[in-house]
C-alpha cells in the first residue's frame, strides 16, 4: 500500500502526526516542510495518486535558475499531513521541529505519472512564497546505495533571481500556516531566524558519499597520479562512443581530500592549495567523502559564463579569491578504491552524485553526447576555447593517448619567453615579450606577442623578467638585427599561453594575443603543439565563409593595413589587457565584414587618448594633426562642416592611432545624405529587466517590420542591450524614417506599458525597456557592428543570428575572443544585409498599432 512505510515508521501514540490515509480525490496541491531533525531541511511534497510523493531537500530550494539542490526521495506522506505543524519527540522518527513553510498548487508539464516514474518531472508552482517552473531529476542510482537521489532545479523565468539576490529562505523563515519560526513555540508572534539553521544534508536521510561502482579496486590513497591528458586533433571525432565536454580555460588541478583535508596539485604535483582562497579549499574539503582524488581545473568565469584565463591570472596576481571555481570532470580514487580501471561515464556518474550538494565554488563538469562537429561549432560560435572529446569506456591512464582527444576553436599554445621589450609608456612595465619554441637545435624563435596584458600583469612581468635578465640570447637560430632591437634577454624559464590567428611564411605568429603564464608547465616541455593537419604545412587562417553582399574594399584573407602606430604597447583597456596594436589586429581580421558598413559614412567617434580609465570625448569633425588616412566629408547642408569618414583599412587603422575606441555612423552614406538606407531600433533595458524579457522585446520589433515588409536583422550592443536593424532601399527622407520608427516605439508602448517605453526620461524607465527610435534622424548615429566599445573586457558589438540571441549577453564577445567565432560561422547571420534592403512603404501602410 501507499503509505505502509510511512506508518510502519511512526508510533501514532507517541508522534501527533496524522495516521492519514490515501484519498480517492484528485488533487493539485503542494506543501514544503521546514524540518529541524538532526539536520535542517526542507520537505517538498507534491500531491500525487492520492498521497504527497515526498522529497527531503537538504539545503532548501533555490531561485536561482540551474542551481541544482539535493532532493532524497522519501516515503509517500498521507494529504492530511499538508496541514501539519508541531514537533515530533525525540526518539520518533524524524524526531524535531516542522512547520509549513509554503503551500498552494501544482501544475505538471506533460504527463505527471510518467514523467515521475521516468525519473523528470517537470511543473509550475502557485505557492505563497514558490512560483515559475521546476524540474525534478532523478540521478542515477549505484550500486548498494539505499537511498534514492533526485535534484531539485528552478528553471529560467520571470520567477527566477539571480545569483546575488536576497535567498529566499532566510528572506522568509516563517509558516505560512501560523506565522511562526521554527524555534517559535505555539502562538508566538513571526520573528526572523538565525543564518545558523542553513545545514547540508537531510534530516533523515545523511548524505553520504557514493558507493564505488563496479571495476573499482582496492587500493591505499596514493600520494599522486599524473593526470591523463588529450591529444590534438584537427577536427571532433564522430560516433557515439565519445563524450564531448567544454574545454575549460583555466589551470588543470588535482583536488585530494583526506578527513575532511583538502589539497590542490598541479599537473606536475606542485602543491597549489594555497594559491586559491579558503573557500574553495573549504568546499572540497566539506565533501561527504572520508578520502577523494578529483581530476579538473579552477576557472574564473567572466560575465558571459566562459571561462577566461586572462581573468584567472589577473585575481591571482591581484589576490583576489572570490571568483575561482573548481570544474570537476574525473573522480579516480574514493573511499580507498581506485576508480581509475572503471569507464569513464561510470566515474562521471560517481562524481555527479558525490558533487550534486556542494558549495558554491565546486560544480560538476557536464558532457554532450550529441555530434562532436555540431557541439564544436557550437563552442566556437560562443568564443570557447574548444572540446574535449573522451571515449565513454576508457579508463583512467597517465600521459597523452589517444582515448582522450581536444578540437580547438583557434590556434592556441604555450610558448617559452626568451626576452621582452620594455614598454614605451611606461617605466616598470613590459611592452612585448619575445617567444620561442624547443627543437633540436635549441629554442627556436616564433616572434612577439603585445597585447593581452593587463596593466598590472605587464608591471609583473617586468618585475619577473628583471629577476632573470642575461646578456646572452637563449634563441638557436640568433635573432636578425631588427628581431633584436631593443630586446632584453632573459633565461628561457618561463612559459607564456598564447592565442593567435595564423603563422606568417617565415613561421612567426600573426595577431597575437598573451593570455597568462603557464607556471604549472615547465619550460622543457613546451614545443611546437601540431596536429595531422598543420606537420605537412604551415597552418593558415580560416577563410571566413558568407559575408554582407556590398565587397569591402580590401583583398581575401587578412589584410595588412600600412598605418604605422605610435606606442603601439598603449594599453586603452587596462583590465582586458587590449593595446593599441592589438586594437589594430582586431579590426584587421574583422574588415572584411565591418568595412561595408563603415565606409563612405559620416562618422561620430568617442575617443580616449589614455584608454577607458582617463579622458573620453565624442568628435565629429575633422582636427588638425588628424592622421592622413582618415578621409573627411562635406556636408550639403553645412559646407563649412568637414565630418570624418573613412574608405578603407589604412582609414580604421589611423582612427585607432588616435585613440577612436568606438566608432558610430550614420545611417545613410555620402552617395545621398538625406536617405537613410538602414534602420537602427535601440532597445535599452532599464533597472532590473532581464535578459530574456530584452530578446522577447527584439523579437516584437523584428514581427513589426515585418509586418512594414521590412527584413530584420540583430546584433547585441557590447553595452546593455540590442540593436534590431532593417536595410533599406534610400527612398524615404529622414523625417519619413523617423516618424515611422516613432510610430513603432509609441505602439510598443501603448500595447504593453508594463513593458515598454518610447520616452528618453529615465524615471519612466525603470523595470522597462526603452524602443529608442531617436538613432533614426540627420546627424543621429549607432555604434557600428563589430566596433569595440569604451567598457571594461573591451566588449564589442556583434551582428548574431536570431536563433543564438537567447543565449547570449549584450557584451558576450570582445575584442579578444570575436576573431575566433568568425572562423567558426558555417554563414555570416548578416549575409545579404544590403541586397535584402526595400524601400519603406508608406507612412498609413507601414505604422502598425
Amino acid at each position: 500500500m501507499a503509505l505502509d512505510s510511512y506508518r510502519a515508521k511512526r508510533n501514532f501514540k507517541a508522534t501527533p502526526e496524522p495516521k492519514g490515509r490515501k484519498s480517492r480525490k484528485r488533487g493539485d496541491r503542494f506543501v514544503i516542510q521546514k524540518h529541524a531533525a538532526r539536520r535542517l531541511h526542507y520537505d517538498l511534497r507534491l500531491e500525487l495518486d492520492g498521497v504527497f510523493k515526498s522529497w527531503a531537500v537538504t539545503r532548501g530550494p533555490s531561485l536561482v535558475a540551474g542551481e541544482k539542490r539535493l532532493a532524497v526521495h522519501v516515503e509517500d506522506h498521507p494529504l492530511d499531513y499538508g496541514d501539519f505543524e508541531g514537533e515530533i519527540p525525540k526518539g520518533e522518527y524524524g524526531a524535531g521541529k516542522v512547520i509549513v513553510w509554503d503551500r498552494g498548487s501544482w501544475s505538471p508539464l506533460g504527463d505527471a505519472a510518467r514523467g515521475y516514474a521516468k525519473g523528470h518531472l517537470e511543473f509550475e508552482l502557485a505557492g505563497e512564497k514558490l512560483s515559475g517552473r521546476w524540474h525534478l531529476v532523478r540521478m542515477q542510482g549505484k550500486t548498494g546505495e539505499t537511498r534514492e537521489n533526485w535534484l531539485l532545479i528552478k528553471a529560467e523565468d520571470e520567477a527566477a533571481r539571480p545569483a546575488d539576490a536576497p535567498d529566499i529562505l532566510t528572506e522568509a523563515p516563517q509558516s505560512v500556516l501560523s506565522g511562526r519560526g521554527i524555534d517559535d513555540p505555539p502562538g508566538a508572534t513571526t520573528r526572523a531566524e538565525p543564518e545558523a539553521e542553513a545545514e547540508t544534508s537531510a534530516g533523515d536521510e545523511s548524505a553520504a558519499a557514493p558507493a564505488p561502482p563496479k571495476g573499482s579496486r582496492k587500493e591505499r590513497m596514493p600520494d599522486f597520479v599524473a593526470p591523463m591528458l588529450a591529444t590534438l586533433v584537427p577536427s571532433a571525432p564522430k560516433g557515439d562512443r565519445w563524450l564531448h565536454e567544454i574545454k575549460f580555460d583555466g589551470y588543470r588541478l588535482q583536488a585530494r581530500v583526506t578527513d575532511g583535508r583538502a589539497t590542490l596539485l598541479t599537473r606536475s604535483g606542485l602543491d597549489w592549495t594555497d594559491r586559491f582562497g579558503p573557500a574553495l579549499i573549504a568546499d572540497l574539503a566539506a565533501l561527504p567523502a572520508g578520502a577523494a582524488i578529483l581530476d579538473g581545473e579552477v576557472v574564473v568565469e567572466t560575465g558571459a559564463g566562459a571561462s577566461d584565463f586572462s581573468a584567472l591570472q589577473a585575481d591571482l596576481s591581484e589576490g583576489r579569491h572570490d571568483r575561482f571555481v573548481f570544474y570537476a570532470f574525473d573522480i579516480l580514487h574514493l573511499d580507498g578504491k581506485s576508480l581509475r580501471a572503471v569507464p569513464l561515464e561510470d566515474r562521471k556518474a560517481v562524481l555527479e552524485s558525490l558533487l550534486a550538494e556542494t558549495g558554491k565554488t565546486l560544480r560538476y563538469s557536464s558532457h554532450f553526447e550529441e555530434s562532436g562537429a555540431m557541439v564544436l561549432r557550437h563552442a566556437c560560435r560562443l568564443s570557447l576555447e574548444g572540446i574535449v572529446s573522451k571515449l565513454r569506456d576508457s579508463p583512467y591512464r597517465s600521459g597523452r593517448g589517444k582515448a582522450w582527444v581536444k578540437s580547438k576553436c583557434s590556434a592556441r599554445q604555450e610558448f617559452v619567453i626568451g626576452g621582452y621589450v620594455p614598454s614605451t609608456t611606461s617605466d616598470q612595465a613590459i611592452g612585448s615579450l619575445v617567444l620561442g619554441l624547443n627543437e633540436k637545435a635549441g629554442l627556436h624563435p616564433v616572434g612577439r606577442v603585445g597585447t593581452g596584458f593587463s596593466a598590472s600583469v605587464a608591471t609583473d612581468l617586468y618585475r619577473r623578467l628583471e629577476d632573470i635578465r642575461t646578456d646572452e640570447s637563449p634563441f638557436s637560430p640568433a635573432l636578425t638585427t631588427a628581431q633584436a632591437r631593443q630586446v632584453r634577454y632573459v633565461r628561457p624559464d618561463l612559459v607564456a599561453e598564447v592565442e593567435f590567428r595564423a603563422w606568417t611564411a617565415d613561421g612567426h605568429l600573426r595577431h597575437a594575443a598573451f593570455r597568462g603564464l603557464r607556471e604549472d608547465k615547465p619550460a622543457a616541455e613546451v614545443v611546437r603543439e601540431s596536429t595531422p593537419a598543420t606537420k605537412r604545412g604551415t597552418p593558415r587562417p580560416p577563410s571566413a565563409k558568407g559575408g554582407i553582399s556590398r565587397p569591402p574594399a580590401a583583398g581575401r584573407g587578412i589584410p595588412r593595413p600600412n598605418v604605422t602606430l605610435t606606442h603601439p604597447d598603449r594599453v586603452y583597456w587596462p583590465d582586458a589587457g587590449v593595446t593599441k596594436e592589438g586594437l589594430a589586429d582586431y579590426y584587421a581580421q574583422v574588415w572584411r565584414r565591418m568595412g561595408p558598413l563603415v565606409v563612405n559614412r559620416p562618422l561620430a567617434l568617442l575617443r580616449c587618448p589614455s584608454g577607458i580609465t582617463g579622458q573620453r570625448f565624442f568628435q565629429k569633425h575633422a582636427w588638425k594633426g588628424m592622421n592622413r588616412n582618415i578621409a573627411t566629408l562635406s556636408d550639403p547642408k553645412s559646407p563649412g562642416d568637414s565630418l570624418i569618414s573613412i574608405s578603407d583599412l589604412d582609414g580604421l587603422i589611423g582612427l585607432v592611432q588616435a585613440a577612436a575606441l568606438e566608432i558610430h555612423p550614420w545611417g545613410s552614406s555620402a552617395e545621398d545624405w538625406e536617405r537613410p538606407d538602414m534602420i537602427v531600433m535601440d532597445l535599452d533595458p532599464g533597472d532590473g529587466v532581464g535578459w530574456g524579457a530584452v530578446v522577447e522585446g527584439a523579437a516584437e520589433v523584428r514581427q513589426r517590420l515585418a509586418d512594414a515588409g521590412l527584413e530584420s536583422f540583430v546584433k547585441i550592443s557590447g553595452g546593455k542591450g540590442v540593436h534590431v536593424t532593417a536595410p533599406l532601399k534610400p527612398h524615404a527622407t529622414w523625417p519619413e524614417v523617423k516618424a515611422f520608427c516613432k510610430g513603432i516605439a509609441d505602439a510598443m508602448a501603448r500595447d504593453t506599458p508594463d513593458r515598454y517605453v518610447s520616452t528618453i526620461a529615465k524615471a519612466r524607465r525603470k523595470g522597462k525597456i526603452l524602443i529608442d527610435y531617436l538613432r533614426n534622424q540627420r546627424g543621429a548615429t549607432a555604434v557600428a557592428a563589430y566596433s569595440s566599445r569604451a567598457r571594461p573586457g573591451a566588449p564589442v558589438s556583434v551582428p548574431v543570428g536570431w536563433d543564438e540571441l537567447p543565449e547570449l549577453t549584450p557584451d558576450h564577445f570582445s575584442v579578444a575572443t570575436l576573431p575566433a567565432r568568425l572562423d567558426a560561422l558555417s554563414h555570416d547571420p548578416w549575409e545579404g544585409f544590403f541586397k535584402s534592403a526595400k524601400p519603406l512603404r508608406s507612412q498609413k501602410k507601414g505604422r502598425k498599432g
